[in-house]
């Protein structure tokens, strides 16, 4: 179905516009993602818009005009709307000229195939949009199976997040759940836990990781709860040799993730 919107007090305008609000997102079960690259970046994973909307005025674009004929073939909407309008609905000035709507999914760690990938990234207590964004490239970067998020995290399907992602949100595996849930999870199958730590850690280089080996992050200011450092196999130490005393979360996740892919990927 095709429509046209011209007014901002429009039902469907102020609905997409409260999908930038993650309580929303929550009851609405859907998201909103900005920009013709991470639209494609969906398209080409399977997923197809439920809503797409589109500036007047753009300039034509083959994919768009594809991501739009699958979006109507899926029994989508279409809505064109004003430049300013869909500046609005997103919360950005210049906004591009293209956003759609998607259905959030099954995000349960019974979703997940630990054999399907040596290497998995977890965070607990991520705070940080940019961060789970950074996380979720890197697992698409290493080939990983995914990235669990434990505990309560930043929202993987804000705006933020996804844009951080850079599309990966779309590429690699994501669940979401509880310390006592993912521990169980985690003991009931093969899986190595690694993480940084000070805690009898030995260094991260030429560490003994083994496949399938999750990574562990944990909070960007606190870092681990002592009894989740406690419960890992494997807790490797990373040197510092300026100042700081600790990494970035997400950089820390990248940099173990590389030494555990050259130990473990085939």
């Amino acid at each position: 179905m095709r429509k046209h919107i011209t007014g901002f007090s429009n039902p469907t305008v102020k609905y997409l516009r409260s999908l930038r609000d993650k309580k929303h997102r929550r009851r609405a079960g859907q998201f909103l993602v900005e920009g013709l690259r991470l639209l494609e970046d969906a398209r080409a994973c399977g997923r197809v818009p439920r809503t797409l909307v589109m500036a007047e005025g753009r300039d034509p674009h083959d994919l768009l005009a594809r991501l739009e004929a699958e979006v109507l073939a899926e029994g989508g909407e279409v809505i064109a709307t004003t430049p300013d309008i869909l500046s609005k609905i997103t919360g950005k000035e210049n906004a591009q000229s293209v956003a759609g709507v998607f259905d959030e999914w099954d995000t349960s760690l019974a979703g997940l195939d630990r054999g399907a990938a040596p290497i998995w990234l977890a965070a607990q207590a991520l705070r940080d949009p940019g961060n789970l964004g950074t996380m979720l490239r890197t697992c698409d970067a290493v080939g990983a199976g995914g990235l669990i998020l434990i505990d309560d995290c930043a929202d993987p399907f804000s705006a933020e997040a996804v844009r951080a992602s850079m599309g990966a949100v779309f590429t690699v595996g994501l669940a979401q759940a509880r310390w006592d849930e993912f521990l169980p999870w985690l003991r009931a199958g093969e899986g190595q836990l690694a993480a940084a730590s000070l805690r009898d850690a030995v260094p991260y280089r030429g560490a003994a990781y083994r496949a399938p080996c999750f990574i562990l992050v944990g909070n960007e200011s606190q870092g681990l709860p002592d009894d989740y450092e406690a419960a890992c196999d494997l807790r490797v130490t990373m040197p510092m040799k300026g100042r700081a005393d600790s990494l970035n979360a997400a950089v820390a996740g990248a940099v173990l993730a590389y030494e555990v892919l050259a130990a473990v990927a085939p």
